[in-house]
């Protein structure tokens, strides 16, 4: 009961700071999103309500389902081709900017190099999705966008890795390269195998269903939406990296979408919109948990907080240092290895929850001191990594003009579409219940409607007095199909001539073609 009630509160509140996000414009939903969550967490009544943060918890039903859609959303073809950028980026300067970082802190603080090395491993993931809020309303090469989201895709599992071995050397004051590296060897390698396995198998199931008469999407759904949990699970057991066993399942599951979208088209709709719908919801859900985590975090250890500053300059040299690693790294290998580059590139490498998760995930295998002081560093590590290149960013990179007038220019094309639609009802021979009936539902396509005349319909049609018969059912449908028509005419014509952009015209047709299945398909009709 009371994780249930965790989570609708979390729920509620990643609900609300949604929509407050749409009055907004000019910052990410991410940033509306933690802050939200840090106003749960200091009101007494709903922090009440709230568990504690569980890093176990959150990996398997908040992380796992994420990085597989991340991953279905990645063409395995794309990760193919950047293979070695991928192994470059998210094993070997993962790796070596844990180690120069963690031997500096060292030197500087006169930590024990073991904690040192505890404390950058954690830091070492990077965050997609917080990377995504930092550059949202600016232009982002796609090419360095597309090397960064790769990196985050494999990266956390390097990091799982660094962590365990820094835990063995720092309980046991002994650390064997070689054994952290078959570890780590196996640790890849296996959920690779694993997960692609796995993924195959549940892939030939779901076809071989798909491509005959016994097939049922409501179980088909089931079992895809149950698919990274039980990878994820299964590969923790058998001691393989779970996080890689997903996002390679993602992978094979892109590849099948790809290629037989068309054999049930209700099914391949009801999976796109579920991935959309929960991965949108899952990524509020980490930022609204990350604000309430901070207020935690700082209530919690406020000694520590007040009693040095230490742990601000290890956080901030933590921080500095691994931007100095990738900097130097993106001169030597990444793009055209100019600054500018270089610059982005370093300060892509965003930290989030999955750095928060690792650092809860040592509650209980180092002291109580330490562990406090490691929590406040990395909280310094993951508000720098955020809030340096969002204000860095608005400098360096232009304003996304195409994003900025999206929206005039979707409204714009709506109600030129809806002018031409309604047009060709009036040219038409329809009762005048039936045409006012439709010209209703076509300004619904712009919201033209308000809430009065809704009202108004709705008690119509409660009470049965706007019923119409069966006939007038018929005319009603032709007369929309033949106002679609003439709407998806206009669109293609102006997509024809170029005079606005493709993707923008595609959006909307889109949407007829949902209003359309609305009106023809038995299935999706409510009335």
């Amino acid at each position: 009961m009371e994780f249930l009630m965790s989570s609708f509160v979390i729920v509620v509140a990643v609900a609300i700071s949604n929509i407050i996000a749409r009055y907004i414009h000019g910052i990410s939903s991410t940033y509306i999103n933690l802050i939200v969550g840090i106003i749960v967490g200091l009101i007494p009544f709903t922090n009440h309500l709230v568990l504690e943060f569980n890093d176990k918890i959150f990996m398997i039903f908040i992380l796992a389902p994420l990085l597989f859609f991340e991953g279905q959303a990645t063409p395995l073809m794309a990760v193919g081709k950047r293979t070695k950028s991928i192994v470059n980026t998210a094993v070997l300067l993962a790796a070596i900017s844990a180690i120069i970082a963690a031997f500096v802190v060292h030197q500087f603080f006169n930590l024990m190099l073991p904690l040192a090395l505890v404390i950058v491993a954690i830091s070492t993931p990077t965050d997609a999705t917080a990377f995504d809020s930092v550059v949202t309303g600016r232009k982002f090469s796609n090419s360095l966008g597309n090397t960064l989201k790769m990196e985050s895709l494999f990266n956390d599992a390097t990091g799982i890795i660094l962590l365990q071995a820094a835990i063995t050397w720092l309980t046991t004051g002994y650390l064997s390269f070689w054994a952290s590296t078959g570890d780590f060897l196996f640790s890849a390698i296996g959920g690779i195998i694993l997960g692609a396995g796995l993924a195959f198998a549940v892939v030939s199931f779901r076809q071989y269903f798909v491509r005959s008469s016994y097939n049922v999407i409501s179980s088909q759904t089931l079992i895809y939406v149950l698919t990274p949990f039980c990878i994820y699970l299964l590969a923790e057991m058998l001691g393989v990296s779970g996080i890689i066993a997903v996002v390679t399942a993602g992978l094979v599951h892109n590849s099948e979408a790809n290629r037989s979208r068309f054999s049930s088209p209700r099914q391949m709709h009801l999976g796109i919109q579920l991935i959309n719908f929960v991965g949108e919801v899952l990524n509020s859900f980490v930022f609204v948990v990350l604000g309430i985590s901070l207020v935690r975090i700082f209530a919690n250890q406020y000694n520590t907080i007040m009693g040095s500053i230490k742990w601000l300059a290890t956080g901030v040299l933590v921080y500095v240092l691994l931007w100095g690693c990738r900097y130097i790294y993106a001169r030597l290998w990444v793009g055209d290895k100019k600054r500018q580059t270089a610059s982005l590139f370093a300060l892509g490498g965003v930290h989030g929850t999955v750095t928060l998760a690792m650092t809860f995930s040592i509650s209980n295998q180092v002291s109580q001191y330490w562990f406090s002081f490691i929590v406040v560093v990395e909280t310094v590590v993951i508000i720098l990594s955020m809030l340096v290149p969002t204000i860095v960013f608005k400098f360096m990179l232009p304003i996304d003009v195409d994003e900025q007038n999206r929206p005039a220019q979707l409204e714009q094309l709506r109600h030129g579409m809806v002018e031409v639609g309604i047009k060709q009802i009036k040219t038409m021979d329809l009762s005048s219940v039936v045409r006012a009936s439709v010209i209703y539902d076509l300004r619904d396509q712009i919201q033209k409607n308000t809430l009065g005349s809704f009202f108004k319909q709705w008690g119509a049609v409660t009470a049965n007095k706007s019923v119409l018969t069966g006939l007038q059912s018929v005319e009603q449908r032709r007369a929309l199909m033949q106002a679609f028509d003439a709407e998806r005419d206009y669109l293609y014509d102006l997509a024809k001539r170029h005079v606005v952009n493709s993707d923008v015209v595609y959006e909307i047709y889109s949407e007829i073609l949902l209003s359309e299945s609305l009106v023809l398909d038995p299935r999706n009709q409510m009335i």
